[in-house]
């Protein structure tokens, strides 16, 4: 079977990763000399501990399987399983956890609650006050900037894979022909389409108008080397009130008498944090959903993050290296992991993951190679 990948993104190359593994010809377009998107624009963590119970766990679940094999055949996407602990202060982020341990599916993603000095021994990094930690074992993480190039450096190893970068797809017809900006025709027996956050002109010709995906902005930093290891990702309790494993009646206490900080609510906010393999720190992030999306970054969300990180770590953050914006797209119903649609003959869109989109970018894929049969 001769296969088309527009986009060269995470959910794109683990499409072309699937075809090539099942022994197809595969042709992988992208329009930038390599790619820009949200795939680099992330923590780079396979994310279990807050996906919804059911079909989102059972994907991030299978994703994390994935990740840890490829990885152990790619070295160089410095897959490693850290685990992420969220630290928590008072009664009632304490209850939450609490909730979060007693879910049916707790075991399946390797919930534990930790005492302070249990917590420090896995993470010594963690020197501030906090009541106790939740942990999660099955958590992982990759570098998002090299994993893309790593992966394909896999993929080229391969005489039936063929990249071409700097091309933008301008048309595409019945039985899989994809007519690209240098006025090359490529023929396939299927085309799948993952074009990430871009939306409009060709996506939108194909999917129609009511395409139920929207646009996501989100603002991230990264640090200088910590100068000591951080040996698990951490995340604060605002991320109990983004993901959707928390929801319980403990959380809707918390919402109700322990409100976020302003700035914090006014971003929609949470901590993550992940050290990178040179000791720097990849720390977020905030979410604006209205269109049209600032240009520029806010420095109020950075400096709420920088003062919750310092009294996780109980020391000064090191100097901000980087800051950066980013743009993901994400399915409008919170049901559904990812947007499948066959937009024409042999052709179909691949989009909408949102923040899941690292986590479960190699389940998602061999989703879509099952179910075209290949």
């Amino acid at each position: 079977m001769r296969v088309t990948v527009v986009g060269a993104g995470v959910v794109g190359t683990m499409h072309a990763w699937h075809a090539v593994e099942r022994g197809h010809q595969v042709v992988q377009i992208e329009r930038e000399a390599e790619a820009r998107g949200a795939s680099l624009r992330n923590f780079g963590q396979i994310w279990v501990s807050g996906r919804a119970g059911g079909a989102e766990l059972e994907a991030a679940l299978r994703a994390r399987e994935l990740w840890e094999g490829i990885g152990g055949r790619v070295p160089a996407l410095g897959f490693r399983p850290n685990g992420s602990l969220t630290p928590v202060r008072g009664p009632l982020e304490l209850a939450v956890a609490e909730a979060a341990v007693a879910r049916a599916d707790a075991a399946a993603r390797g919930y534990k609650l930790l005492t302070p000095g249990e917590a420090r021994a896995l993470n010594p990094a963690l020197r501030g006050d906090f009541t106790a930690a939740l942990y999660c074992e099955r958590d992982a993480a990759v570098e998002p900037r090299t994993a893309q190039l790593a992966l394909r450096a896999e993929l080229l190893k391969s005489p039936n894979y063929t990249f071409l970068l700097g091309r933008e797809v301008r048309d595409v017809t019945g039985a899989g022909t994809v007519r690209d900006d240098h006025g090359d025709t490529h023929h396939a027996d299927a085309v799948v389409l993952c074009t990430g956050a871009w939306l409009g002109g060709l996506v939108r010709e194909l999917a129609g108008p009511d395409l139920p995906v929207r646009r996501v902005r989100l603002q991230m930093m990264q640090t200088d080397p910590l100068g000591e290891p951080l040996t698990t990702s951490v995340a604060d309790a605002d991320s109990f009130r983004y993901y959707p494993a928390y929801a319980s009646a403990a959380l809707d206490e918390l919402n109700a008498r322990q409100p976020q900080p302003r700035t914090a609510a006014a971003h929609r906010m949470q901590l993550l944090m992940v050290q990178r393999a040179d000791g720097g720190l990849t720390i977020g992030d905030t979410h604006e959903y209205e269109h049209p999306f600032a240009f520029d970054t806010d420095e109020e969300p950075y400096e709420h993050l920088t003062g919750v990180v310092e009294s996780l770590l109980g020391r000064p953050l090191p100097r901000v290296r980087h800051r950066w914006a980013g743009v993901y797209a994400q399915c409008t119903d919170p049901g559904k992991v990812v947007h499948r649609q066959q937009v024409h003959e042999g052709v179909w869109l691949v989009t909408g993951p949102g923040g899941r989109g690292m986590t479960c970018a190699p389940a998602i894929a061999e989703t879509t190679a099952n179910e075209l049969g290949w």
